[in-house]
């Protein structure tokens, strides 16, 4: 899989050094909106997060965006959920540009967010470990 270095327009939109913002730099290649206003709208959102004694704190572009956040602004934007595993089923697609399907993909892997356009990796790292990394599921334009 060709591997592009992409940083969703974070440097431009004046952030500096390192964070675990995958879910708002995908979201912003993939759809072609700006880093800042998918960082701004995933933040918004993060405020009508509930806490609790299992989940303490909310989600944040900074350090993290639980999943039904991030599900729930790219359902809003016409996006669509295709699991590619489930419970006990194994590993049945990896990050391959042979197994996915083409156009605009925001795919999650273990612990990540990334994004493949045509075949092609969009990401600030080659994340594909050799075209053997498992796909969870990607989001897709309806």
């Amino acid at each position: 899989m060709d591997f592009v270095f992409h940083d969703g327009g974070r440097a431009a939109a004046g952030y500096r050094g390192k964070t675990g913002n995958c879910v708002s730099r995908s979201i912003a290649i993939a759809t072609g909106k700006t880093y800042w206003e998918v960082y701004d709208a995933l933040n918004r959102l993060a405020q009508a997060e509930r806490t609790g004694e299992r989940k303490r704190r909310r989600s944040s572009c900074r350090t993290g965006v639980y999943r039904r956040t991030y599900q729930a602004y790219l359902e809003a934007l016409g996006w669509r959920w295709t699991a590619t595993m489930s419970v006990g089923s194994g590993c049945k697609v990896h990050l391959r540009s042979s197994e996915l399907p083409e156009g605009p993909l925001i795919v999650k892997v273990s612990r990540h967010l990334t994004t493949v356009i045509d075949g092609v990796l969009y990401d600030t790292h080659d994340c594909s470990r050799g075209g053997t990394r498992c796909v969870y599921g990607y989001f897709s334009q309806l």
